[in-house]
């Protein structure tokens, strides 16, 4: 940990080498504390402070504890610190939720009360799009103002000329993004779309979408399996792509990939929250 860094420079910087972490800010103090309104911290996934200071071992439990948990589902975290005969006058114990505020005993002598904003900070959500095809040029054009990294990967020979990616590949052999969420879409239509499917199938992803018929996915299914990989793997891709908004165009085409992509993000995200309220207790 590295106290005297400058908080709000290293979390410019590691924004974009989108790295992820939770910023926690010290936004009210009552009575003594090692830490006062405004201090910052920035906590890795791990529960490691890397640079900052939000006050000694009093606060330092909850606010871990609440960081980990925040990177874990999303959500920001408001933690109000306080000591036992405090929080007893508020009808409250350590470790119950009120209206968004998570409440935590203060074991110091000291005695005070922190309240400390817990923020996640996540990589933006990878889209992999593989294929040079108007469907393809489409849908990374259109994610970008979404907050997707975008990554195109095609043979550069298809392509006339280079779109404005995050990251272009030739080819369909690629590094894997290291980022929670993962989406993918196969929009080679006609051409490397075996390469193209066994490529998308190597990793985890969160959604996996192949740009043609349900027919012309049955035949590459067999081809696949036939190769040893599992049905379950291969069955785990959506074709075709896409709500059904009677799309025609390949604009109107990539609106419909990236509105069934929102709808398995954004539903992930609120089932995680949900999980989060099961567990405590809500």
């Amino acid at each position: 940990m590295n106290a005297h860094v400058d908080v709000l420079d290293l979390v410019s910087r590691l924004k974009a080498a989108e790295e992820p972490f939770a910023l926690a800010t010290v936004v009210r103090t009552v009575s003594v504390t090692a830490a006062k309104a405004g201090a910052k911290a920035i906590i890795w996934p791990d529960g490691r402070i890397e640079a900052g200071w939000i006050g000694g071992g009093c606060a330092r439990g909850a606010t871990l504890k609440a960081a980990r948990e925040a990177l874990a589902d999303g959500q920001s975290r408001l933690i109000s610190i306080q000591p036992e005969d405090l929080l007893a006058e508020l009808g409250v114990k350590p470790g119950d939720d009120r209206d968004g505020v998570k409440f935590a005993k203060n074991m110091c002598p000291s005695q005070g009360t922190m309240d400390i904003f817990v923020e996640p900070v996540l990589p933006r959500p990878a889209l992999l799009v593989l294929g040079a095809s108007p469907v393809a040029l489409a849908l990374a054009e259109q994610a970008k103002p979404l907050g997707f990294h975008v990554t195109l990967a095609a043979p550069l020979g298809d392509l006339l000329a280079a779109p404005e990616v995050d990251r272009l590949i030739d080819g369909f052999a690629f590094d894997v993004p290291q980022t929670v969420h993962r989406f993918v879409v196969i929009s080679t239509q006609g051409k490397g779309d075996e390469a193209a499917l066994k490529a998308a199938l190597a990793f985890e992803a969160d959604y996996r979408g192949f740009v043609g018929s349900r027919r012309k996915m049955a035949s590459l299914r067999e081809k696949l399996l036939g190769e040893g990989i599992a049905g379950t793997v291969v069955d785990s891709v959506k074709a075709p792509a896409g709500l059904d908004l009677g799309a025609i165009t390949p604009e109107e085409i990539a609106l419909s990939i990236l509105a069934e992509i929102t709808l398995a993000r954004r539903h992930g995200q609120r089932a995680q929250g949900t999980e989060s309220l099961t567990r405590n207790g809500n």
